[in-house]
């Protein structure tokens, strides 16, 4: 990671037209990537809790959760970034620019699942139907991110729908890209496995108190 950012503050050069604010992109694009990644994820670890009977796999729905927490934290940073680089191109925070919409809508369908799984805490069919909504809003995901802003007109540099806006990429800049994705999905990892031993903590002092009760 600080390695990373040493990439995009300091040897790659300035984005034509943007200069040093389009910086931003060496963050901005791997967020976006990892938040799209965790709700994969998240999604992929449900339908294992869905068809593992035996429950084979410990605590299975708990990652599937805190993959889907993850993938929020980093959706929302992308959020943030890409209204700091809406602001710097377009002149405004927020357009409702088409990928502005989709994300909105997609952020709005995991707020719906952590209500969810809140208000399911004490249902014992609450790891199903959770998992279930997990899958749905996986299948979502890709339809919400990659189809819909390519299906309506959009401000959004992308280099298959607007190529004439698109952020031009010399060889420094594809390295800084690169690294500063495989950075960010390293993090992601990193976070990921912190908040599962933290699930098995919290697991075995659930089990320590039901022994005791």
């Amino acid at each position: 990671m600080p390695l990373s950012i040493y990439l995009a503050f300091m040897w790659a050069p300035p984005a034509e037209i943007l200069g040093d604010a389009g910086r931003i992109l060496y963050f901005h694009v791997p967020l976006a990537w990892v938040s799209t990644l965790a709700f994969i994820i998240s999604g992929v670890y449900s339908i294992i809790y869905l068809y593992d009977k035996k429950k084979k796999f410990f605590l299975i729905d708990e990652k599937a959760y805190n993959s889907a927490v993850l993938g929020m934290i980093f959706m929302i940073l992308t959020v943030i970034t890409g209204s700091l680089w809406s602001k710097i191109s377009w002149g405004a925070y927020w357009n409702w620019d088409p990928r502005q919409t989709s994300i909105i809508i997609l952020l709005l369908i995991y707020v719906a699942y952590f209500s969810l799984s809140t208000a399911l805490a004490d249902n014992p069919s609450r790891g199903k139907l959770a998992s279930s909504y997990l899958v749905i809003a996986m299948a979502a995901v890709p339809f919400l991110i990659f189809i819909v802003p390519r299906v309506y007109t959009s401000l959004h540099p992308d280099t298959i729908i607007n190529p004439d806006i698109a952020v031009k990429l010399d060889d420094r800049m594809k390295i800084t890209l690169l690294a500063s994705s495989v950075s960010f999905t390293f993090l992601f990892f990193y976070l990921l496995s912190i908040a599962g031993r933290l699930s098995k903590i919290h697991q075995r002092i659930k089990e320590k108190e039901y022994e005791k009760n």
